[in-house]
């Protein structure tokens, strides 16, 4: 039985199954603890859409009661991008370099 699960996370939508490694943007931890750290358990509340072989669940925006658990795997930052402003004959030159932080999941349970 091949099922999947269409979660929201950090703006944007990533399509999921069980066993599945997953790069999203760091979330905030809820229940009180400063940061999230490798081995804490996530849980995905905003579940669009959950599909296997025989039918699909289409949520309106969101299925009521549909879960998505994973597991926090690393926790990491991205290559450094750099950003340059220029404008000729005007001594204008600016360079900015960006991290962007990132979790690496692994997804344990579709319900």
């Amino acid at each position: 039985m091949n099922t999947f699960a269409v979660i929201k996370t950090g703006g944007k939508q990533y399509k999921v199954s069980e066993g599945e490694l997953l790069k999203i943007e760091k979330i905030p931890a809820k229940d009180g603890k400063k940061e999230l750290v490798g081995g804490d358990k996530i849980a995905f509340d905003e579940v669009l859409m959950i599909a296997n072989d025989k039918d699909a669940k289409v949520g309106n925006p969101t299925i009521k009661g549909a879960k998505v658990e994973g597991e926090l795997i690393d926790v990491g930052r991205s290559a450094k991008i750099r950003v340059v402003k220029f404008k000729s004959k005007s001594r204008y030159f600016k360079r900015h370099g960006h991290r962007q932080n990132f979790f690496k999941v692994k997804i344990n349970k579709i319900a």
